[in-house]
């Protein structure tokens, strides 16, 4: 099987128990007062294990106390009190262990949901912790904690109050959290100097195309066109500011899907060559070791899930 892919409707069970006693967002809200696109949980009610699976939206994970253990793509994180992480589309997610005194809050956005605001396509490039270039984890100042607090009280009494106009307050109050978030993530060394500004949108730009379109894109110069640069400026600019070539990310990207499904599906090893559009899979076979050191089997042997 392939790994679950899941919308922002589809996905409410999967991270929600079917009993609420929370009232805090979308925990007790009748369907007919929910704002399409987006959705506000409290931890309270939330179940404790969830994943390995992929999303069409964005996810904000605010921990206000207690820890759980988070894996984005095959990375390991934990968080902790005043701990933020970050998904985007597409994103391989997971966690376990949630302790027993854990409380936080989530915030999940379609990525169409900011669109007066923010065009989709220039979310990862405001907020570079939505790119796949980003750091997904960040650990907030008190002050910095207390501001993402108030920012989720004030969307939970719109949405609580239904006022005329709620949607729109509530975009504007999403923004302005991401906003904090992001100066929080400048704050601590996370972004490009001034100077670097112009290949700041190109690299971002570049990267979150591989993570969308790597599976039938396999060429630096397929994305140097969409991009309207040349192959050896594009080249140029994600070495100068990731250390590797463009090709290089995308040969990553393949490498991950493939340790994702290897890890987490009971998929053949022919499913998944055919998956990931090799042509057969002694080519699969040969990539995979000339990327890893060993083959496929090899890999999920030693893969056991946790």
């Amino acid at each position: 099987m392939n790994l679950p892919h899941y919308n922002l409707e589809e996905s409410r069970a999967l991270h929600r128990l079917p009993e609420q006693v929370s009232a805090f967002g979308y925990n007790n809200l009748d369907a007919a007062a929910r704002i399409k696109g987006f959705e506000m949980y409290s931890s309270e009610g939330v179940r404790t294990k969830m994943g390995p699976l992929k999303s069409s939206y964005y996810r904000i994970s605010v921990s206000v106390r207690g820890t759980t253990e988070i894996q984005l793509g095959l990375e390991d994180f934990t968080h902790g009190n005043g701990t933020v992480s970050f998904t985007f589309p597409g994103q391989i997610f997971s966690k376990r262990g949630l302790s027993d005194d854990a409380f936080g809050y989530y915030l999940l956005f379609e990525p169409d949901f900011l669109e007066d605001i923010l065009p989709p396509d220039r979310i990862p490039v405001e907020f570079p912790f939505f790119a796949f270039s980003g750091v997904p984890f960040m650990q907030l100042l008190p002050a910095e904690l207390d501001t993402v607090i108030d920012l989720t009280a004030r969307i939970n009494t719109e949405l609580q109050q239904q006022q005329p106009g709620n949607d729109k307050a509530v975009r504007l109050y999403l923004n302005l959290l991401l906003l904090a978030l992001k100066r929080s993530y400048e704050r601590q060394g996370f972004h490009l100097t001034p100077k670097e500004n112009k290949a700041a949108y190109l690299v971002p730009r570049y990267q979150k195309l591989v993570s969308e379109h790597f599976l039938t894109k396999r060429k630096v110069a397929d994305y140097a066109a969409i991009l309207g640069v040349t192959p050896n400026h594009l080249n140029r600019a994600v070495r100068k500011h990731t250390g590797q070539t463009a090709s290089e990310a995308i040969t990553g990207m393949l490498v991950r899907e493939a340790k994702a499904s290897l890890r987490y599906t009971d998929s053949t090893i022919a499913n998944i060559s055919d998956q990931l559009h090799f042509s057969d899979p002694a080519g699969f076979n040969r990539f995979f070791k000339e990327n890893t050191g060993m083959t496929p089997l090899a890999f999920r042997k030693q893969a056991v899930p946790r």
